[in-house]
C-alpha cells in the first residue's frame, strides 16, 4: 500500500509541474472532412497542423481499395508474419516498394516507432558505435538509449562534426538520420552525410516519414532528391501516405537478418493484409499525380511571400513551416488567437522542441486553397504585430 502512495504520490506531482509550466498536453476528438476538422463543440477549423500532405487519408481511390481488401482478405492478419499473418497483399506491396524506391528487399512493421527500435536493437550489440544527429525523433533516440551500443549525437546537420567523430571510430558504425526533420521542416545535407560515411566505413540509415512522398523523382523522397542510396531507408505511411505503418528498405542480407532477430518484427500481428492492399494504391497514386507535389510547391511559395517580413517564419521547401515563437505563452496565445479565427495549428512545446524554442508548426496540405493559406498568413501576421 505505502509504494502505491508512493507512485501516486508522484504521478500528481509531475503532472501539476506539467501544468505550471504551462507544458500540459491533452487528447482532443475530432472529426474530419477534406482539409477540415470539427471538434467535439460542432466548431469548424481549417487543419493546418496534420501530416497529410498530400491529401490522401480520405481519397477516393484509397477508400476503394480498403474497401476491396476487405473483401478479399477480411479485417485482420490473424497472426505475426512468421506464423500465418504474411499474405499477398503484404508481398504485392513489398515488391512495389522495391521497384519504386529501388531496393532489394523490404519489411513491413506497424509502425515507423517500432521500425526504428527494431532496426537499432536487432544491428547494434555492446562495443558498437551509434551516431545520430541531435534533432533525430524520439523513437530514433531512445532506441539509441536503451540498446547495448554506445550512442554518440552531433550537432544538428554538422557534417564536420560528424566526420570527426568517424574518423575517431575503431568499432562497426551505424549513422543515422532523418531525411527531413519534424519540427523544422529542413533537410538532412545527405549527400555529405552519406560521403563521410562512406570515407570512414559506416553504415547510413535514413529516417525518411515526412521525405518520401514529397521530394525528389516521383516522390522517392529525401535520398533520392539528393542523390544518394542510404544502406538502410526507413518509409512510414502515416504521413504523404495518409495511412499507417512503415517499411524498411534494405538489402537481402539485412532483410533476412531482421526476420530472424528484429522482436518487433518477429513478435507482432502483421498490419491488415486489407491495409497493405490500399497502401500499394497509395504507391500507385504517390508515384503517378505529380500534381499534388506541385500544388504543395505552390502553396509553399505563396505561404512564404505572405509572411515575407515575419521574422519568426522559418523558410523551407518542404510543407513543414515552423514558426518559432521561444516562449511557452507566447506560443500558446498565438494558438489560441488562430483558433478562434478558424485555425488549427500545432502548438509544440518542450520538451518535443528544446527549451526556448516553443512554435507553431504549420502545416501544408493539397486539401488546403490558396485563399485558405493567405489567410491564414494575413492572420498570424496581424497576431504577431499585435502581440509584440
Amino acid at each position: 500500500m505505502r509504494e502505491q502512495c508512493q507512485l501516486q504520490s508522484r504521478i500528481e506531482q509531475r503532472l501539476e509541474a506539467r501544468r505550471q509550466q504551462r507544458l500540459h498536453r491533452q487528447v482532443a476528438a475530432f472529426s474530419r472532412q477534406d482539409g477540415l476538422i470539427t471538434d467535439q463543440d460542432n466548431r469548424q477549423f481549417v487543419n493546418f497542423s496534420g501530416n497529410d500532405y498530400l491529401g490522401l487519408a480520405q481519397d477516393a481511390s484509397l477508400i476503394k481499395a480498403w474497401h476491396e481488401g476487405l473483401s478479399l482478405y477480411g479485417t485482420g492478419s490473424t497472426a505475426s508474419p512468421l506464423v500465418t499473418g504474411f499474405s499477398k497483399a503484404h508481398q504485392f506491396l513489398e515488391d512495389q516498394l522495391c521497384e519504386w524506391l529501388g531496393f532489394d528487399r523490404v519489411i513491413l512493421f506497424n509502425s515507423g516507432f517500432s521500425a526504428n527500435q527494431a532496426v537499432i536493437f536487432s544491428l547494434l550489440e555492446k562495443g558498437d558505435l551509434l551516431l545520430q544527429d541531435k534533432l533525430n525523433h524520439a523513437s530514433l533516440m531512445e532506441a539509441g538509449m536503451l540498446s547495448e551500443a554506445t550512442m554518440k549525437r552531433f550537432p544538428h546537420n554538422d557534417v564536420t562534426k560528424l566526420g570527426a567523430l568517424l574518423q575517431k571510430a575503431d568499432s562497426p558504425t551505424l549513422t543515422v538520420t532523418e531525411g527531413v526533420f519534424s519540427m523544422d521542416g529542413d533537410l538532412s545535407p545527405l549527400a555529405d552525410v552519406k560521403a563521410q560515411c562512406e570515407a570512414h566505413g559506416s553504415w547510413l540509415m535514413v529516417d525518411d516519414a515526412h521525405g518520401c512522398g514529397i521530394l525528389g523523382e516521383d516522390g522517392r523522397g529525401s535520398s533520392n532528391h539528393a542523390g544518394i542510396k542510404p544502406d538502410i531507408l526507413i518509409v512510414t505511411f502515416g504521413k504523404a501516405f495518409g495511412m499507417m505503418g512503415a517499411a524498411v528498405l534494405c538489402s537481402e542480407s539485412v532483410h533476412d537478418y531482421l526476420t530472424q532477430f528484429a522482436r518487433h518484427y518477429v513478435y507482432s500481428t502483421a498490419m491488415p493484409p486489407a491495409q497493405a492492399h490500399a497502401l500499394t494504391q497509395a504507391v500507385e497514386v504517390i508515384s503517378t499525380q505529380s500534381w499534388r507535389r506541385e500544388k504543395l510547391t505552390a502553396l509553399s511559395e505563396l505561404f512564404h511571400s505572405s509572411l515575407a517580413d515575419v521574422s519568426e517564419v522559418i523558410p523551407t521547401i518542404t510543407p513543414i513551416k515552423p514558426v518559432v515563437l521561444g516562449d511557452v505563452e507566447r506560443m500558446q496565445i498565438a494558438a489560441t488567437s488562430l483558433k478562434a479565427s478558424g485555425f488549427w495549428t500545432g502548438a509544440i512545446r518542450p520538451p518535443t522542441v528544446p527549451a526556448n524554442s516553443s512554435r507553431l508548426r504549420i502545416t501544408l496540405s493539397v486539401n488546403q486553397s490558396e485563399s485558405q493559406v493567405k489567410e491564414l498568413a494575413a492572420t498570424l501576421s496581424q497576431i504577431l504585430q499585435e502581440a509584440s
